[in-house]
């Protein structure tokens, strides 16, 4: 018999791998499907843009109101949403349905951080063991599920498209303007290879709306369990002063810990936004076409989500700081070939080896990054991850944002420069961790702080293992 706790994450983690499998193939598509006056990655931009402003201010009201459960099941409407938008894509269906989104994306994370970290302290309190390792286990379990989503939404991309009988010849010009060698801001090539049939376009968002992005909500919404029932209603009985409640992002922002993460949290941005939009285009809809960007991804899901649950549990042993170091060498080792290598269709093992690697080490900065921020802060959970999604979702808008103007060796740069940033940051507050740990925060809600670490600080070691 698994525990309350274990089923929870596990509920958290199936409706996020339905409805990702959805939003995750189609903003991999973005930069290709809608390619026309830029308009896909504007959409993804806008869409993080709107994230940010929303991670200033919604995420510590809607779940001190309405509780995490019910803050995933509104956020994970919002992100249906955008899959509608894009059945008739153009600027006055993808704008509205891309700011929705972003609204209900911030608080949609931060819940399901604050949710994971509540049931990973509450089972470490249970079973006598030290929080950390039981949130880094149910962190590492969620990207299981929730990276494995890449693979079936890229499958159902590929295998759908795949079905087109037009698909158009790589010409040798085409060949020579991929990755670097190339400005890479325009991809060339007649518009058969770049945009399958509209037929073919619609049934596949049918399939990502019906299929599995509105059975994401009913999963969350029929079997998760309310765990802060009694504390949201609480706070709606005796609220704070909502200037305060708007406020509490910004006042972690005091603490220099949360300054020195800024650099790692955009950094996760940035390498994620150059994948699904840079890598998909510049590489492979350039050489190869657009249905293979499915099979591609796929990869990059499968190595993801596979590594995601062995590092949750590897985290134990080598700690935090040595999968990080093994993160940073295999981005850094993949952004020099990025840089070098002249795409060719005869070497297709690399279009797929690429992704592996990048998966690998994207499997670290997620799972590892969220839980520190739930480690670190304890006591200002829902603050912490709202601006978790905050800077990373700023580096998502920034590299967005620049992708139709700036030329791909300068975008290569940039995210190397970033990521050479956060490794001199980020060892910084490993070692305040390790010297002077934080008091994980035992079995409490949202909201409910001071009196939990009355009652189970006790229960917890305090060191952090480095």
């Amino acid at each position: 018999m698994i525990s309350r706790n274990l089923k929870n994450v596990l509920v958290v983690s199936v409706g996020f791998l339905s409805l990702f499998t959805a939003f995750g193939g189609l903003q991999n598509l973005q930069s290709s499907l809608n390619a026309e006056e830029g308009m896909g990655v504007a959409s993804l931009s806008i869409i993080y843009a709107s994230m940010i402003v929303s991670s200033m201010f919604i995420p510590p009201i809607m779940i001190k109101n309405l509780g995490c459960k019910w803050s995933l099941v509104l956020g994970m409407a919002c992100y249906v949403s955008y899959s509608l938008g894009n059945l008739y894509p153009g600027w006055y269906t993808l704008v509205p349905t891309s700011v929705l989104l972003g609204l209900g994306g911030a608080p949609l994370w931060s819940a399901k951080a604050t949710y994971l970290t509540i049931s990973g302290n509450a089972e470490a309190a249970a079973q006598g063991k030290r929080g950390s390792d039981i949130i880094n286990q149910y962190f590492g379990l969620f990207f299981f599920f929730f990276q494995s989503a890449t693979v079936w939404g890229n499958l159902m991309s590929s295998l759908i498209f795949g079905q087109d009988e037009k698909i158009a010849e790589i010409t040798d010009e085409q060949l020579r303007t991929c990755g670097v060698a190339d400005c890479g801001l325009v991809v060339p090539g007649n518009s058969t290879a770049l945009r399958p049939a509209q037929e073919l376009v619609q049934t596949l968002l049918g399939c990502y709306i019906v299929g599995v992005g509105v059975l994401a909500v009913l999963i969350v919404a029929v079997f998760l369990d309310n765990i802060d029932y009694e504390q949201a209603s609480q706070f709606r009985g005796n609220r704070e002063p909502l200037c305060q409640t708007f406020l509490a992002t910004f006042r972690l922002l005091k603490d220099w810990r949360l300054l020195a993460l800024i650099p790692l949290t955009m950094y996760s941005g940035f390498e994620q936004s150059f994948l699904s939009g840079e890598y998909t285009k510049n590489y492979v809809t350039c050489a190869l076409g657009i249905h293979y960007v499915g099979f591609v991804m796929m990869c990059f899901g499968a190595s993801n989500s596979i590594f995601s649950f062995l590092f949750g549990r590897l985290a134990r042993y080598t700690g935090r700081l040595a999968l990080i170091c093994l993160a940073a060498v295999t981005n850094l080792a993949c952004i020099i070939t990025f840089l070098l290598w002249k795409p060719d269709p005869q070497q297709l093992y690399l279009f797929f080896l690429l992704p592996a690697l990048w998966g690998m080490a994207d499997a670290v900065w997620q799972p590892q990054v969220n839980a520190l921020y739930g480690i670190l802060f304890p006591r200002d959970k829902e603050a912490a991850f709202a601006n978790y999604r905050m800077w990373e979702s700023l580096g998502f808008v920034i590299a967005f944002a620049y992708s139709t103007f700036l030329c791909l060796e300068y975008k290569v740069y940039i995210m190397l420069g970033v990521l050479l940033l956060t490794a001199v940051t980020y060892p910084i507050v490993e070692y305040h961790q390790y010297k002077r740990p934080a008091l994980p925060q035992g079995r409490s809600s949202c909201l409910d702080k001071e009196k939990s670490d009355e009652n189970l600080g006790a229960r917890f070691m305090c060191q952090t293992q480095m």
